[in-house]
């Protein structure tokens, strides 16, 4: 079996990055999983210079190993030219080139984009064209899955039984952008697919996505599908998930600011049910005793006295 961990460089990699890498490296580690690193650098307007390269060594300073990669994602597109050539030739993709302004016109409220890309309109089936094969020939343009009008139903080894409706949610979501490179969703199920990725874990923001990506895998025929495991996300104090709102959660300042790693895994730790009190724990420790089954099924609240613990100052 294999998994991967796919930092993006839109930035640095914070507290709750680092708790999802690790619960996820634990659990590879644990049940012998090869893990593949895979940098996510499709949203190249978001992109920040060096961010990679920070990125892999947060992850290491953590304990974090792999056995494959770094694969960079934009490096090779060829595969999901190739998906779009298929989809676009079935009558499952079609190129879209309506304004927001005219989408919000004809769609509900926007939607939480669980990519991280702020917020997404509905797109209703009543703004997609006629279906039917064509070429994939407009590669500067963005173009839309043709969502099927059905339930997606899966089980997640951790949040359990889901059951999603993206025509109702989403609708024909965007499946390659107009900067000539394939859409978030659409990337990650080639990718996935090519690098023989069998379990994804990642924050729950993502639950709704596996619906719209298990539609494209059963689209482009890549089974067998993946397992995944769905995870609470750190929010501050606020409720809100974990940002720059909520002061300077980077690892790579805490790093800086001299806070051992043994000290960020024992935090990561508590908050995963492994103890009960915060104190320093290695990362073959934290390995060791993980189990998703005592890990908190709500949402981690990162307070000021986690950052004081982090700089041993309570």
């Amino acid at each position: 079996r294999v998994t991967r961990l796919a930092p993006s460089p839109t930035g640095a990699l914070h507290l709750g990055n680092a708790r999802t890498f690790l619960v996820n490296w634990a659990l590879a580690r644990g049940r012998n999983w090869r893990i593949v690193l895979r940098i996510e650098d499709l949203d190249t307007p978001r992109n920040k210079p060096g961010a990679t390269e920070q990125a892999l060594r947060d992850l290491e300073w953590l304990g974090i190993d792999w056995d494959e990669g770094p694969f960079i994602q934009s490096g090779d597109l060829a595969h999901h030219r190739a998906a779009m050539v298929s989809l676009a030739g079935r009558g499952l993709a079609y190129p879209c080139e309506l304004t927001r302004a005219q989408i919000e016109a004809a769609a509900s409220a926007p939607q939480d984009d669980p990519a991280g890309g702020g917020h997404e309109l509905r797109f209703p089936p009543e703004l997609r064209p006629p279906i039917a094969p064509r070429p994939f020939d407009q590669p500067s343009t963005g173009w839309r899955f043709v969502t099927p009008d059905r339930a997606v139903e899966f089980d997640d080894d951790f949040a359990g039984a889901q059951r999603y409706r993206p025509m109702d949610t989403i609708g024909d979501f965007i499946v390659w952008t107009v900067r000539g490179q394939p859409a978030y969703q659409l990337a990650v199920v080639v990718d996935d697919a090519r690098q023989g990725v069998t379990d994804i874990v990642r924050g729950d923001d993502l639950l709704e996505s596996a619906a719209r990506q298990l539609l494209l895998y059963e689209a482009l025929s890549l089974g067998p599908l993946p397992r995944y495991c769905h995870l609470p996300l750190v929010r501050g104090a606020d409720g809100r998930r974990l940002a720059k709102r909520h002061g300077d959660t980077r690892l790579s300042r805490y790093r800086e600011l001299g806070v051992a790693p043994e000290r960020m895994i024992g935090l990561m730790a508590c908050w995963c049910g492994i103890l009960g009190d915060r104190a320093p724990l290695s990362s073959e420790e934290f390995r060791g005793r993980l189990d998703l089954a005592t890990m908190p099924r709500s949402p981690i609240t990162f307070a000021p006295e986690d950052d004081a613990w982090l700089l041993n100052q309570s």
